[in-house]
């Protein structure tokens, strides 16, 4: 009997490792998605990503978001993040990114700051003619907890286990009226992790984003947002990219936006019973004076899925503080 309950605790142990793909290890899990961190970046949170937007929008934002997955699963992966980025003067922006990440028997927490610096190009009056630059620091803590199980299992350690270490992001962005263009690359210090006394946990979890986009204004009311963003892992080269359209509305009220991304892995698979994600997302909002509500929902489109209910996002927004000029564009990230 004891023998039984170690072995299955061992097991629950593992699916939820295995399940969470990147937490402990880069290798590609079946079709699961990487970090929720960098999904339903659409819903007016840009600067989640990328450390660049820091104080880049017309206003200062306040974002709070809430990621579920699989509700009929128990234990189910969830995420709550909380932003908060602002204009510190005429160019310097800062920010700061707290997030809680849980799953099953293993969760995740962190802080982040930002600064960044936005350089005023060549260019009219208000013409929108910028470059921007940003770095993140923070602290990230991981924690595995088997105080539910019937007997830990002591190849994987004492009851409660966890572990802290230090990261960093850096990033830029490019505007040129209607055109935009961000960089960001993550995590750039290596992570040395003990939590299961394992030499298979990856120490490099470098990955690349570049993000493009551009804005057409058939009307001052309406505005129509295609894009793309191409995320690249450095230690496996894994790669993903997503196209995205996004249409805004503008009323005396506010604004209200809906569009639609494709994510799709461009990895040649030769392994078994493995394949590249591949992901529907549409997505809605609506701004309401200085208030912003916006729901995700993504369904995963492989033939190994864990579930078929899909992930639900839902992001609370506020804006605050005076409002800067105005440039000549659309521009709804910026304006």
């Amino acid at each position: 009997m004891v023998g039984h309950t170690k072995s299955k605790n061992l097991l629950k142990c593992l699916f939820w490792a295995f399940s969470l793909g990147s937490f402990f290890s880069s290798d590609r899990t079946a079709a699961q998605e990487i970090i929720p961190t960098y999904s339903d970046y659409l819903t007016d949170n840009l600067y989640l990503l990328h450390p660049s937007l820091a104080g880049a929008a017309g206003r200062n934002q306040l974002r709070i978001t809430a990621r579920q997955q699989w509700f009929e699963v128990a234990d189910a992966p969830g995420m709550q993040t909380l932003t908060v980025n602002g204009r510190l003067g005429n160019r310097e922006g800062i920010g700061a990114i707290i997030f809680n990440d849980q799953n099953g028997n293993f969760s995740k927490s962190g802080a982040y700051g930002t600064f960044a610096y936005h350089l005023r190009l060549p260019s009219g009056d208000l013409e929108l003619h910028r470059l921007s630059f940003g770095i993140s620091a923070g602290i990230i803590q991981h924690r595995l907890d088997q105080s539910g199980f019937d007997q830990p299992d002591p190849v994987i350690g004492q009851d409660k286990t966890s572990v802290s270490y230090a990261n960093m992001d850096v990033g830029m962005s490019y505007f040129r009226k209607d055109l935009y263009v961000h960089l960001a690359a993550k995590n750039l210090l290596p992570v040395t992790r003990e939590l299961f006394n394992s030499d298979n946990i990856a120490i490099n979890q470098r990955r690349y984003f570049l993000t493009a986009g551009y804005i057409f204004s058939p009307s001052y009311d309406w505005f129509l947002e295609p894009s793309a963003m191409l995320q690249i892992v450095e230690d496996t080269s894994e790669k993903t990219a997503d196209v995205n359209l996004k249409a805004y509305r503008n009323f005396g009220f506010g604004q209200v936006w809906a569009g639609l991304s494709y994510r799709q892995g461009l990895d040649k698979i030769e392994e078994d019973n493995l394949e590249n994600i591949r992901y529907v997302t549409p997505f809605a909002g609506v701004e309401f004076r200085s208030f912003l509500i916006g729901y995700t929902y993504s369904q995963q489109f492989n033939d190994v899925v864990l579930s078929n209910s899909g992930f639900h996002q839902l992001t609370l927004g506020y804006n605050f503080g005076a409002p800067r000029a105005r440039y000549h564009c659309g521009c709804p990230a910026i304006n």
